[in-house]
């Protein structure tokens, strides 16, 4: 099989991460996240995993250095992996997706959900310290920030599409089947 990278993008809490783990788990993918960049800085710097201040990291990174810095670092990343199965996680900018696309193989794929199911997700994993906490409404908020409006220029690029509003088994079908079909 000759190397593939699947980049998955999608709103918030869309199953990116359960994407990304499921592919690790069942066909050894090696798998990169533009948020551990971020999450490994603000660790550094004893800051708290928030949402906010993730944001306003990668804004900072992205004023000072550069729109396309974390762009490039994951491209490298994806580039050097050594296993034929590559997954990109949680690409939200033009930029993202300019270097990828670059990369022989690569798919660009949408995750989507409902709103309701994604909020319910988002409060159930608490992955930010913010997260258990949300409204509703503060969570519908989150969707005109920045990071995420972005997410919408992007979505329009994907050549495929993953529908997670249904079971886990569901999901996973797709996914096997995605993997088919780019993998043969």
């Amino acid at each position: 099989m000759n190397k593939i990278i699947l980049g998955f993008t999608g709103l918030l809490s869309s199953g990116k991460g359960t994407v990304a783990k499921y592919l690790e788990t069942k066909y050894q993918a090696d798998t990169f996240r533009y948020s551990t960049i971020l999450r490994d800085l603000l660790n550094r710097i004893y800051l708290e995993q928030s949402r906010d201040f993730l944001i306003k990291m990668s804004e900072c990174i992205r004023t000072t250095f550069g729109e396309n810095t974390l762009a490039k670092a994951i491209a490298g990343d994806a580039q050097a992996a050594t296993n034929n199965l590559v997954v990109v996680e949680g690409i939200r900018r033009m930029a993202d997706i300019e270097y990828l696309s670059q990369l022989p193989n690569f798919v660009l794929i949408e995750i989507f959900a409902e709103p309701k199911t994604r909020y319910e997700r988002l409060t159930k994993r608490g992955e930010n310290s913010d997260d258990n906490t949300k409204t509703y409404e503060q969570f519908l908020e989150d969707h005109k920030r920045s990071t995420e409006l972005s997410i919408l220029d992007v979505v329009k690029h994907a050549t495929e599409h993953i529908d997670n509003n249904g079971s886990m088994e569901n999901l996973h079908a797709q996914l096997d089947a995605l993997v088919k079909k780019y993998a043969s």
